[in-house]
């Protein structure tokens, strides 16, 4: 799968904007603050629908402006798609491919696969586990319309028991509906804790090989699926819990509160790893990513790089950039000094400033 180009109108910084894309590695290098990831964000928004910021549609949109516009042309095993998205201030964004809109994202999902690494990704390990449950969710919805559909009915089922149990202090009488909506959670709730079970225990198979390459085979990665409660057990899980639910206001158990373990050698790297160690796992982990893809959808993902070289030491940067040769890479840099040192091959160069972008000469 490659994308070809990428139209812009009054997204972020940018009034209007056409870029074509080279089906290799693609560089867009400028100062800081000039609108370089405002360019990836706007491919992961109309590859998923989501900003992998987690900004809301009126703060994608450009000032003064009510609403903004995204096409982007894809060709997938040589047939053309063209994704238009509109985003709307105070309505919800629509969506269209090859011109005929669609009613739910999820009818998106699978037309591009896209990897996205920022310098933010490294802290993966570091960080709470919010932040790795976001990674499976954002990595299975690309992969398996089946999990979209269970994990946006078991949140919308968490949220409407959540609401209950607040309206609890005043109506105690309401108590007894509580079962309609724990026997739809636990519905729900098993079919997500199965598809994320399923999605580490492939990841795992990959990961050890990539990790031990990286660490120049000093270490073992294993990750390891930390529910919050087993699929059989969610139900009676859920029973237990109901007065701590009505005391606390909100259900303390389900797969909206797993984690996910990163060992190396037995040893939980996410409390006594070094920063080496947790950035080496977090970079196992999206190469990983974009081999997962390639097995499951028999199609490399599209690569999002957003300024991580500057992050990486020089061995983990040499690792990355060879294991990405052979896929569609727009990168982000302030500089090209490392690719030229790294002898690694360019095909187009994009400079931004101040929300333009120009191809200079000599490339």
């Amino acid at each position: 799968m490659i994308i070809e180009s990428i139209e812009l109108q009054n997204y972020r910084n940018y009034d209007q904007l056409h870029m074509e894309f080279s089906p290799g590695t693609n560089i867009l290098y400028g100062n800081n603050a000039q609108g370089k990831t405002n360019i990836l964000e706007a491919v992961y928004v109309c590859c998923t629908t989501k900003s992998h910021r987690g900004s809301k549609d009126r703060e994608m949109i450009r000032f003064q402006n009510d609403e903004s516009h995204i096409k982007l042309t894809v060709r997938k095993r040589d047939v053309p798609y063209r994704i238009d998205m509109h985003l709307k201030k105070n309505k919800a964004k629509g969506v269209a491919i090859n011109g005929i809109p669609i009613r739910r994202a999820s009818e998106l999902f699978g037309i591009v696969n896209v990897v996205f690494f920022s310098p933010e990704d490294l802290n993966l390990i570091k960080n709470g586990p919010a932040e790795r449950r976001k990674f499976i969710d954002l990595e299975l919805c690309q992969l398996n319309k089946l999990y979209v559909h269970s994990l946006v009915s078991y949140n919308r089922v968490l949220l409407q028991r959540n609401k209950l149990l607040k309206e609890l202090f005043f109506h105690p009488e309401y108590e007894e509906t509580l079962d309609v909506w724990d026997m739809q959670l636990v519905q729900y709730g098993k079919e997500v804790i199965r598809f994320r079970e399923e999605f580490i225990g492939q990841l795992n198979e990959i990961i050890c090989e990539i990790h031990r390459k990286l660490s120049g085979g000093k270490e073992t990665l294993k990750i390891v699926y930390d529910p919050n409660s087993g699929a059989e057990e969610l139900e009676a899980g859920l029973a237990r819990s109901r007065s701590q639910d009505v005391k606390q206001k909100t259900t303390l158990v389900g797969p909206h509160r797993d984690d996910i373990g990163f060992y190396i050698d037995d040893i939980d790297i996410r409390k006594f790893g070094s920063q080496g160690q947790q950035r080496t796992a977090a970079l196992s982990l999206k190469l990983a990513e974009i081999e997962l893809v390639k097995k499951l959808v028999r199609d490399y993902p599209i690569l999002l790089l957003d300024d991580v070289l500057s992050e990486l030491d020089g061995e983990r940067q040499n690792h990355l950039l060879s294991a990405i040769d052979h896929i569609q890479t727009m990168i982000t840099c302030t500089g090209l000094d490392d690719f030229v040192s790294h002898q690694f091959k360019i095909n187009r160069v994009f400079q931004v400033v101040k929300g333009h972008v120009y191809m200079p000469k000599g490339f």
